[in-house]
């Protein structure tokens, strides 16, 4: 089997490495980014701490700070403009996924010319995006190390996917430090969406010895360390394993790809404007209920690293274990049980579960649903 292995050129992790990146941006002659990031952030002083470790080295900086929770193609042409105002030749992402895929429309935009939408799907661009550093501040997305990039279509309200080698960052940083002020309920959805992103990458056509190694560890790591993070956000050590385990669950499935939980997931995000964590972790035991029909020995080594004996388990029991699991740890980090009290309706169903199926995300699913059995899924998640 042919494969290629897509990863930023360097990754800082590490309590401290923040001031270790700002090296290297200096050591690579940069001159003038444009941090792309929120109006938290920006307010809280964490983009003046970027800004001053750059300032000090010789680089200036520009701030972008209307990245939206879900980034919209409008989002990505305010900060283009800026960038081109301000002649920026890098740019530099600051906080989560959000502000990760804003920053890589806005810096594969800048090489490629057109609107982020004609690059929606696999691979449609021809040239590398401008330089992206990724300063992550959550644990979960690993946006700031993969070549997906989601943005919202404010006229069609569906969340475009963009999978392209040429939106890799070429430095990604994990920094714990920074993780350490983030609210129960974010460190959960983020912790959530990371745990998603490795299963799904272990049950998916495209998986690998490597990402399943990864995939595996990552699980692991989140089943030991997410509760603390949650219930102590100021604990290092959880946070530093759970950037660890999301980086992990990122390599896995940059490579492998992901699955309906994720296709589904765009489709509640881009419609109602809803949290994307959140909504992958209601998914996540009902599409791999689904998908244990194919998957279930697969599955049960899931439920193997989330702390379940399995040696006397059949794969069917051992799927079953794994969905169980899934469903104890997200009540024990405080995610809602089902999608109506989102404010999802089942009305929608049948738009959603059409827009799901064209979802970049949903081709490597290991088992490929029809129209109406994704409905069903959506309605046995509400």
């Amino acid at each position: 089997m042919k494969s290629a292995f897509y990863i930023p050129t360097v990754n800082f992790m590490g309590a401290g490495c923040l001031t270790d990146a700002a090296d290297a941006i200096q050591s690579h002659g940069f001159k003038h980014g444009l941090i792309v990031t929120d109006k938290v952030l920006n307010e809280i002083g964490v983009v003046e701490n970027v800004v001053n470790l750059l300032s000090d080295r010789g680089v200036k900086t520009a701030v972008f700070d209307g990245t939206q929770p879900n980034p919209t193609t409008s989002n990505v042409e305010a900060g283009l403009a800026i960038l081109e105002e301000k002649n920026c030749d890098f740019v530099i992402s600051l906080g989560g996924g959000s502000p990760h895929d804003c920053a890589k429309g806005i810096a594969l935009v800048a090489t490629n010319g057109g609107k982020i939408g004609d690059y929606e799907g696999v691979d449609q661009s021809a040239k590398a995006q401008l330089p992206l550093i990724a300063i992550n501040t959550t644990a979960g997305t690993a946006s700031e190390m993969t070549r997906f990039c989601i943005i919202t279509d404010e006229e069609r309200h569906i969340k475009m996917a963009i999978v392209d080698k040429n939106t890799t960052p070429l430095i990604s940083v994990n920094d714990p430090e920074l993780m350490l002020a983030k609210p129960a309920s974010l460190t959960a959805a983020t912790g959530m969406d990371a745990l998603t992103h490795a299963i799904e990458a272990y049950v998916s056509i495209a998986a690998s010895p490597i990402t399943d190694a990864v995939a595996i560890k990552a699980i692991e790591l989140i089943q030991a360390n997410l509760r603390t993070a949650v219930k102590d956000g100021k604990n290092i050590e959880a946070r530093e394993q759970m950037a660890y385990a999301q980086f992990m669950a990122g390599m896995a499935f940059n490579n492998a790809s992901l699955g309906y939980v994720h296709a589904m997931a765009h489709q509640l995000g881009g419609f109602y404007d809803l949290p994307h964590g959140v909504c992958n972790a209601i998914l996540l035991p009902h599409v791999q209920r689904y998908n244990a029909q194919v998957s279930a020995r697969r599955l049960r080594d899931v439920a193997k690293a989330m702390g379940v004996d399995v040696e006397a388990l059949t794969p069917e029991q051992g799927a079953q274990a794994a969905l169980e699991a899934i469903q104890v740890l997200s009540k024990d980090v405080g995610i809602p049980e089902g999608l109506e009290v989102l404010g999802v309706k089942a009305d929608d169903f049948p738009v959603l579960a059409e827009n799901a199926l064209k979802d970049a995300c949903g081709f490597t699913n290991p088992k490929q649903g029809t129209h109406e059995e994704i409905c069903e899924i959506f309605r046995q998640a509400m």
